[in-house]
This record gives C-alpha cells, structure tokens and sequence, in this order.
C-alpha cells in the first residue's frame, strides 16, 4: 500500500504520546497503523535524504523491530507510518505491574536482543535512545523496539554521531561525558531498562520512597562518576545478576554485545520454558487513549 500526506484526511485520529494512531480504508479493508509526525528544522537535501533512507530501511524483515510501512515528507515534517502494537510500551506495562518477573524479564530480553542484533549487525545503526517507551507490546506478547530511524538516520546523515540524541535517564556514561561511543551503548541503556523493570523503579534511584534524583546535574554525576547499580544478589537470581553486569558496565570494552547475551545463561535458562508474555499483557488493562475529533 503507498501513502502520502492525503491518506489521512478523514481518518479518527487517536493521538497517544507522540505518535499518532489512524484508521484508514484500504481496499475495502480496514487496518491500523501509528502515524509519527516529526518536524525537521534541517536543510531540505538532508530531509530527503532521511525520507530516502527510510524508505529503504522498510525492507527490515526482523520480527523484533516496529514495521516501517511508508515515510513522506510534507509542510516541514517527516511523517511515518508504523505498525500498530495494540497494547502501547514496556512504560504502559510498567505503570501497571510495577515490577516483572524474571522469567518475563527473560522472554522481553532476547526479544530486545534480537532486535538489537539486527540494528547492530545488518543494519549498522546504533538506537541511542532505548528506554521503556520505545520498547512496543502487543497482545501476543511481541515486543518489538521503535523511534530508532530518524533520530540515529538524522545524527548520521549530519555527521554528529558524538552528539547528544536520546533520554540522559538510560544514556551510557560515555556519552554524557561527551566521548566517542559505538553499539555497546544500547546495550547500557538495556541494563537499565531490564534493571527498573525487575526492581520496580529507576535504577539510581535509591529507595522506594524517592520519586526523583535531587538535581538533574547529580543524576548525571552519578552515571559518570558513581559505582554502575546492580541488582540485589538476594532478590535475584546469579544468572540475573551476572545479565545486568554484563549490560551495566562502566567500560564500554567491558560490556557484551546483544550476540553474546543472547547465549547468556540467564537467557538460556528459561530457553525450554513455556512463559507466554501475551498472557500477562493481555490481562491488563489497555493504555488509555484521547479521542480527537
């Protein structure tokens, strides 16, 4: 199916963060896609370049990464349209079951993973900004990673791959302290997700009770200076413990690649196990969503 800026023009719209959900007729067929709006404040060469890029980057056959159906540029803004993950993100599960178990945290890991091995390997893309909201779920249990074409297409084609793109929550201590960094990045920033997800909170985040770091600055202090957190050994598993090690590492040299965790033995440990984490999203409640007229 080809789209453009028109193929929305009498749709419902449900806006839900910043994407954009649209019910649009296809040949007497009706389907959901995310809409993404983007808005580029870059030279028009380069817009066309990221649209070119994205259009290419719609031949991904991994399971594990959000369908790129169609990209168009329009009135200033790149407009992406994406497949709908019909139960939001990991934030949305999150705000739900606070915490996950790890035979869960082990079925949402190697699916990570192997995204993350596709963006690495086949790809060459570094994601720079994974956090629970760019993780997507659907009822079937899939989780699939998103948002990483135009903000890594973007530091690319600009030739500011030192630069700043991405949360400075989940961010690895090499690039707040503006240093050179390459893939092992986005496996820090998987440490710290799967990290919040078991404990239940941010992971520098010291107890229960304390919503937010003192100050932003210290927060940032903290990732560059401060020991690396780590998952309590008596609340969890070796096998757990050694995985967020093995992510959570100060030296980048230090850190495994997605290959390497993908045979990690926490992975592997519940690799025969029937865990079905469409069962768990499919027993929450649905994200909530505004209707716009």
């Amino acid at each position: 199916m080809r789209f453009c800026h028109t193929s929305f023009p009498f749709c419902r719209l449900i806006h839900y963060h910043l994407l954009v959900l649209a019910y649009s007729k296809d040949f007497r067929t009706l389907r959901a896609y995310w809409k993404q709006v983007i808005q580029m404040n870059i030279q028009e060469d380069i817009r066309k370049q990221i649209v070119q890029e994205l259009k290419i980057n719609q031949a991904s056959l991994c399971p594990h990464i959000v369908v790129c159906y169609h990209s168009f540029y329009h009135n200033g803004a790149i407009s992406l349209v994406l497949e709908y993950m019909d139960r939001g993100s990991l934030a949305d599960v999150l705000k739900q079951v606070n915490t996950l178990l790890e035979p869960y945290l082990a079925v949402l890991c190697k699916q990570v993973l192997q995204g993350l091995v596709y963006l690495h390997n086949e790809g060459h893309v570094i994601h720079r900004d994974l956090k629970p909201s760019n993780l997507l779920v659907n009822q079937k249990g899939d989780v699939k990673i998103t948002d990483f074409g135009v903000s890594a297409m973007l530091a690319t084609s600009m030739g500011q791959r030192d630069t700043f793109v991405g949360t400075y929550n989940y961010m690895a201590p090499e690039r707040i302290s503006g240093g050179s960094y390459d893939y092992k990045s986005d496996i820090w920033s998987l440490g710290m997700v799967i990290l919040e997800c078991a404990i239940g909170r941010f992971p520098y985040i010291q107890c229960e009770d304390q919503q937010n770091w003192p100050s932003f600055y210290e927060l940032l202090e903290a990732i560059v200076t401060g020991p690396p957190p780590s998952a309590p050994p008596d609340q969890f598993s070796p096998e757990f413990c050694s995985f967020v090690s093995a992510c959570i590492q100060r030296d980048p040299a230090k850190r495994s690649t997605a290959q390497e965790l993908l045979n990690h033995p926490f992975i592997q440990k519940f690799e025969d196990k029937d865990i079905n984490l469409g069962i768990l999203v499919a027993s929450l409640e649905e994200p909530p969503l505004n209707l716009a007229r």
